[in-house]
């Protein structure tokens, strides 16, 4: 077992000596993905994990070169140290629905939650030292978790191959898997019937994402597949309105007491199915109608694909790119006025990890200052009390009820006015407002479509983290 001091001072030569090219690879990998299956579990300012179970699944999807991350995103890093030389080999930053659920008042009451998770990795040739850390509350990284696995073993490996028989469509084919980010779509909610309805939908939401900035100038580094996932039932899981299907990823509205907030505890099941095609990111399109999604860095991304209210089919796409700017992009919510079902997410005075938000701690070395012009005051103004004003109005309107859009649309074309004619709308300032509250974090803009329910473009900012992203998995 190594310390935590010798696997710090690791990290720093390996990161300075070890060159990321496909010898790297070769040396300490093959071509095969290693899946490790862990439980996470614990409560407010606890957690413990065990290990369930390793897996080999097929090629390796991600990056031969760009082994190590350079990128510093994710609540979590995984790191993986060859242990014959001690070299880290690899290293992936990860967010989870376990450091969400700590944010939750059931945490704070002090419940204890288990949550299945996954970390995937390329097949290593010799044992290696499966490490976890986790980030304090000052965003520095310390060990939570820590094996030894050893791949060439005939008993720890699960090696059995798991078969579905789900259709694979290619919608994008750009070539290698190694050199291209790649996408799987899969569908919760969707029987065999409605499969026709599942490839337009496959097909619908691919091309709002790449319809939309930075996407549609790197679409030649993408390649994206999907799956025809068939459930039992239409449609998912509602409980607020006691509306229970039998789904094949377990999909569920009511996410940590969020009408809207859409994610499945089904990782198993979710991770095998999944297992079918090469993926580096997940999405999951469920064939239902109330408004809702999610997305966590480097989990997936969920989206719904119905709605019965005229004239808001767009809303769709918005959700669908907004959903994965947090999940491929680790962006973080740049609004603040919506009900979440958070308590003290982000540190007062601590920086953020999420690349579009900030604390303004240092003001001369803020994190995206080289877009920000000389003129620009820090904090940058901007009309939030008006906008705040027509935010309350909107809150105490039921989102669920029938005449929900009609009482809400003065108020949105109102704020829409406030965000379009303010004083510094179209440059990159630090305007207060983000991250779910209202004073203390900043985000890089006026509007932008990580703020804003609308079709608006990312800002700046986070356009150069997309682009950062896909450079590391394509370049």
């Amino acid at each position: 077992m190594f310390s935590k001091k010798i696997f710090s001072l690791i990290y720093l030569i390996v990161t300075y000596s070890i060159t990321s090219s496909s010898q790297t690879f070769d040396r300490f990998f093959v071509d095969k993905t290693l899946r490790v299956d862990y439980y996470h579990t614990g409560t407010k300012g606890t957690e413990t994990i065990s290990l369930d179970k390793v897996y080999e699944e097929g090629q390796w999807s991600g990056s031969v070169v760009n082994l190590l991350d350079t990128l510093n995103l994710g609540e979590y890093q995984v790191r993986i140290f060859d242990e014959v030389s001690a070299a880290m080999i690899y290293s992936r930053g990860f967010s989870t629905i376990f450091n969400e659920w700590q944010t939750t008042d059931e945490a704070h009451a002090g419940i204890y939650r288990t949550f299945h998770e996954t970390v995937r990795l390329p097949f290593p040739k010799q044992k290696i030292q499966f490490t976890i850390h986790r980030r304090d509350k000052r965003m520095v990284f310390h060990e939570v978790f820590s094996t030894v696995i050893d791949p060439n073993s005939s008993t720890e490996i699960k090696r059995e191959k798991r078969t579905f028989p789900y259709k694979v469509i290619s919608l994008i084919d750009n070539g290698s898997p190694h050199d291209k980010v790649d996408i799987v779509i899969l569908g919760d909610g969707y029987r065999k019937e409605d499969m026709e309805k599942f490839r337009k939908d496959a097909e619908h939401f691919n091309d709002a994402l790449f319809s939309t900035s930075p996407f549609k100038e790197r679409k030649k580094d993408f390649n994206v597949r999907a799956m025809e996932v068939v459930s039992q039932d239409s449609g998912i899981d509602k409980p607020d309105k006691n509306i229970w299907k039998n789904t094949a990823l377990g999909a569920t509205y009511n996410f940590f007491g969020s009408a809207r907030y859409v994610l499945t505890e089904e990782n198993r099941a979710l991770r095998d199915i999944a297992a079918a095609t090469p993926y580096d990111f997940i999405t999951i399109l469920v064939n239902d109608n109330r408004y809702g999604g999610g997305g966590i860095y480097n989990l997936y991304t969920t989206c719904y694909t119905r709605t019965d209210v005229a004239g808001m089919e767009w809303q769709m796409d918005y959700v669908y790119v907004h959903e994965f700017g947090h999940s491929f992009g680790g962006l973080g919510d740049e609004y603040y006025t919506s009900q979440v079902s958070y308590t003290d997410f982000y540190q007062k005075g601590v920086e953020p990890w999420e690349p579009n938000l900030t604390a303004l701690v240092d003001k001369s070395n803020l994190k995206w200052k080289r877009f920000i012009e000389p003129e620009t005051p820090m904090p940058t103004p901007w009309e939030k009390v008006q906008y705040d004003s027509l935010e309350r109005e909107r809150s105490k309107l039921n989102r669920l009820a029938p005449d929900y859009y009609e009482k809400r649309e003065p108020l949105y074309q109102a704020g829409r006015q406030i965000l379009k004619n303010a004083k510094y709308t179209g440059k990159v300032g630090a305007f207060e407002g983000a991250g779910y509250v209202s004073e203390g974090i900043y985000r890089p803009a006026v509007d932008c479509r990580m703020f804003s329910l609308s079709l608006v473009d990312f800002d700046p900012v986070c356009m150069a983290s997309i682009n950062r992203m896909i450079d590391f998995y394509s370049r």
